[in-house]
């Protein structure tokens, strides 16, 4: 075996044959004296007039090509281990359950959502009527908000954890090859949901619990000594360790941690819109070329800036997307973004959002362990009250946001509850407004066609991050309060998407293990 670098490769190279034919003239040897060859690495080089594909192989000459290794998720069966307590069934809940289990430990996971399939129906009831259910909605549920947000598993938390574990437990169970090997893996909002399923059902043939519909209203404590949990039923589950992993939306839990005088603190965030394109557009400044080759996926892009000293930069970007509706209780609007694994939906999505910090909660007057979260809700009860027509959403067309009129029509959006023309200066804050005014004619001038009638801002993108970060010490990771609480992944501030998550939940029950 050989390893063979292949650069500035045309689209359709990506054709096996064709690709076969180009790693043999790579390794100096005849097409006939190729075993074949494994893709090790892949990305896309968009940067010149011509988009080019860029590949790291394995070739097999004159020998056979050997199957890759298969992962050894190393689970076991803890049917009578000593149980570990798992809040919330996101990506940090999954993972840290798996984790719990290859270390010996029973997880006994509690969702307050629904499992995945019955979930489907209160997404369609948001879509289709603008109704809410603030227990199972597209942050709370089996998945959590990770299941609707689009599978992108690119990170840049490469030095917090095993990237290549948590990848390879997704491929067990049942995602696709490529994201062992691509430059930005994405599995699709439309594939998640089989695949939190298995893991689900694996958790469960180990010996472990997953209790859906069990929201935890209490912390059960001796002094300082967490004992365990009580549910919104009454139900009291005890142990001697819980990972708190519910996410960025679960604001009851962040009261019920201040009722309680357990230490939280305001953490500072990024709030703004989502902004839509037509697809066609992305892949045209993308690709540099009027039509974009059938054998590359959709463009897609990543900008930022600084305007009136706050960072202003794109989030969560879908190319071939839709925007969906993720508020998580009644008289407030989010928005976020997802797309199905082939992303050919005909318009790209990214939110476009604004640094804020203390000075921003305490100028209107939000204060404390809280202030950000009532920023937060501010804004999004504002974006409610402005169209007051159930999931509807404010929407502007870019180039009439930065001149400052009311759109007096609107181009087709993705978003299904539907968009309402308004003056987004009447919903966003004024620091968040003044600053994407700014940074949305610098994006214009960085990626051609940006800066469009085309394309329109619908709000609001609120919840980038948690507005709350439970502290935890860096060598235990428990709460520096409360012996046996771990929080944990993006709902404590410390992580920013499914792979950083996932790779929280690891580190907390690693953690776990040796303290028990």
């Amino acid at each position: 075996m050989i390893k063979v670098n292949l650069s500035a490769l045309p689209a359709e190279a990506v054709d096996d044959k064709t690709l076969k034919k180009l790693v043999a003239n790579a390794a100096g040897v005849p097409f006939s004296k190729l075993s074949g060859f494994q893709i090790t690495k892949r990305s896309i080089d968009a940067r010149g007039r011509q988009a080019k594909v860029v590949l790291q192989v394995d070739a097999y000459i004159g020998e056979p090509i050997p199957e890759r290794t298969p992962f050894d998720p190393e689970l076991h069966n803890v049917t009578d281990a000593p149980p570990v307590i798992v809040v919330g069934a996101g990506p940090a809940g999954l993972f840290a359950a798996l984790k719990l289990i290859s270390l010996g430990y029973k997880p006994v996971m509690l969702e307050r959502g629904k499992d995945v399939r019955s979930r489907r129906r209160d997404l369609a009831a948001m879509n289709k009527a603008g109704i809410v259910n603030p227990e199972s909605n597209y942050c709370f549920g089996e998945g959590g908000a990770g299941t609707y947000s689009d599978g992108k598993l690119y990170t840049r938390s490469t030095k917090r954890g095993d990237v290549k574990r948590i990848l390879e437990l997704f491929h067990f169970f049942g995602a696709d090859e490529s994201i062992l090997y691509d430059a930005h893996p994405h599995i699709g909002t439309n594939k998640l949901p089989q695949i939190i399923s298995a893991m689900r059902q694996q958790i469960v043939d180990c010996g472990g619990e997953v209790l859906f519909e069990q929201k935890v209203t209490d912390f059960l404590l001796d002094g300082d000594v967490l004992q365990g949990i009580r549910t919104a039923d009454g139900t009291t589950i005890k142990a001697k360790a819980v990972i708190l992993a519910t996410g960025h939306s679960a604001r009851d839990i962040f009261e019920l941690l201040h009722s309680k005088e357990i230490a939280i603190e305001a953490k500072p965030f990024a709030l703004g819109v989502r902004i839509e394109h037509p697809q066609w557009l992305v892949d045209q400044a993308q690709y540099h070329t009027a039509v974009r080759d059938p054998f590359l996926p959709p463009a897609s892009y990543s900008l930022v800036t600084q305007a009136t000293g706050r960072g202003v930069f794109s989030f969560c970007m879908c190319p071939g997307g839709i925007i969906a509706p993720a508020a998580t209780a009644p008289g407030e609007i989010v928005v976020n973004g997802w797309s199905p694994s082939k992303r050919n939906n005909p318009f790209a999505n990214s939110g476009t959002v604004v640094s804020v910090d203390e000075k921003d909660f305490n100028a209107y007057g939000f204060n404390g362990p809280l202030a950000a979260m009532g920023y937060q809700r501010m804004v999004e009860q504002k974006a409610y009250s402005v169209c007051n027509i159930g999931l509807v959403a404010p929407a502007q067309r870019l180039t009439d946001f930065v001149s400052g009129k009311i759109s007096s029509s609107l181009p087709e959006c993705s978003y299904l509850p539907g968009i309402q023309s308004v003056d987004m200066k009447a919903v966003l804050p004024k620091e968040v407004h003044t600053a994407l005014k700014l940074a949305i004619t610098d994006f214009g001038k960085k990626m051609k066609g940006y800066y469009t009638a085309d394309a329109v801002m619908v709000g609001t993108e609120s919840r980038t991050s948690s507005p709350v970060r439970i502290p935890r010490d860096k060598v235990t990771m428990q709460h520096p309060q409360i012996k046996g609480l771990y929080p944990c992944a993006e709902g404590a501030g410390y992580a920013g998407g499914i792979v950083s998550a996932a790779i929280d939940g690891e580190n907390c029950a690693e953690a776990i293990a040796q303290w028990l």
